[in-house]
């Protein structure tokens, strides 16, 4: 059974700062792949203050999920996203399931997932 959505948009990333010695948190992009065949995605980040950035490729194997670190430098690419407001666009070749989750070790914060919008 093909399951998922080839577009998805997260319009609420916004990575936690850094503390002063390790990150105060990240956020991540978690891909499901039920199919038979490797996804190829690309991504799209739209920003408050700068021009988007296009063309970011990730692959996720056949009937595998993936876990992608967003303060981690992402995809194929090795694009480091800034710390602050951005939001994500992803276009995948096949149906994908997509969860971004974000942990905030900031004081009265935790881990959350972010709602996504599927096409």
């Amino acid at each position: 059974m093909e399951l998922g959505k080839k577009t998805w948009v997260f319009a609420d990333g916004d990575l936690p700062p850094h503390g002063d010695t390790e990150p105060l948190g990240h956020e991540a992009l978690m891909v499901v792949n039920n199919g038979e065949k490797d996804a190829h995605l690309t991504l799209t980040l739209l920003f408050e203050d700068k021009e988007p950035v296009e063309g970011i490729h990730l692959t996720v194997p056949a009937r595998r999920v993936n876990c992608f670190r967003m303060d981690y430098p992402v995809g194929e690419e090795q694009f480091q996203i800034p710390f602050g407001q951005y939001a994500v666009i992803l276009n995948s070749d096949l149906p994908v399931v997509c969860l971004y989750g974000r942990l905030d070790r900031r004081p009265d914060m935790a881990y959350y997932p972010i709602a996504g919008y599927s096409i």
